[in-house]
């Protein structure tokens, strides 16, 4: 069953076409991998598919109900999350506090209900124990009193993913999430998520470049070139597809 599904999306810069007819079907629950050389339109789609840019034209599907149009925020608000190749923590918050600020359903929030204690105080509770939880999954737990800016670039990346995972998100877009980032960490970010998607049914669509590391855990591929998708299917497959590796070696 498909939760995003892309059709006939086109974007032009001026007289620049960057997305050219994109056609895409993501199914729940898995693990989806974005490849293709720099250049060929794959951070400009997640842009699109997120809300913060508007397709010119085609259409996005998202758990039954159409969002092309919509912006960042409100695609945010459909379980739709996306998170950023360079992380933008509250650099001065504790990790936790992080957490804790990324959840929704908080009655305490209103402004009505804020003066009554009784109103939200296990609405707090659930949303801390959850915060705990999730910090758990993505190993910083150890890390949860730190300011974030403080943490390691990897760890940054983990604080990411679960800063998304706090808000509910159905689906997570995630931009490089190991750009810079030393292998073994690379691994354990991937193994997070690949753990996640497996246990907690939430479904990915990972850009990645570092195809030696990142394809591995994919349970499918999209490959890119000049605006287009030119091969999908399982990592072995797309790879060595004549296409895909004339877009990354030349002819």
């Amino acid at each position: 069953m498909s939760i995003l599904s892309i059709s006939g999306i086109i974007k032009n810069f001026g007289g620049l076409r960057v997305l050219d007819g994109i056609d895409m079907e993501i199914e729940k629950g898995k693990l989806y991998q974005l490849i293709g050389p720099n250049g060929s339109g794959k951070t400009t789609l997640i842009n699109v598919v997120s809300g913060l840019l508007k397709p010119d034209d085609g259409k996005i599907i998202f758990d039954g109900n159409e969002i092309t149009n919509k912006g960042l925020l409100d695609t945010y608000q459909t379980g739709l999350v996306r998170t950023w190749q360079i992380p933008q923590p509250f650099n001065t918050l504790t990790t936790k506090e992080n957490f804790l600020i990324s959840s929704n359903g908080n009655s305490g929030e209103s402004f009505l209900v804020a003066p009554i204690k009784s109103k939200w105080e296990n609405d707090e509770k659930k949303i801390s124990d959850k915060s705990e939880e999730i910090m758990d999954m993505v190993n910083l737990v150890g890390q949860k009193d730190n300011a974030s800016q403080n943490l390691s670039g990897g760890q940054q990346k983990l604080l990411e993913l679960g800063r998304a995972m706090m808000s509910g998100a159905s689906m997570i877009l995630m931009d490089e999430p190991i750009a810079g980032v030393n292998p073994t960490l690379a691994h354990e970010i991937f193994e997070k998520i690949s753990n996640i998607c497996k246990k907690q049914k939430i479904t990915f669509l990972i850009v990645e470049h570092r195809l030696d590391i990142a394809l591995q855990y994919a349970d499918h591929i999209f490959a890119m070139n000049r605006g287009k998708i030119i091969a999908q299917g399982n990592s072995d497959d797309v790879i060595k597809h004549p296409k895909v590796m004339e877009s990354y070696l030349g002819d």
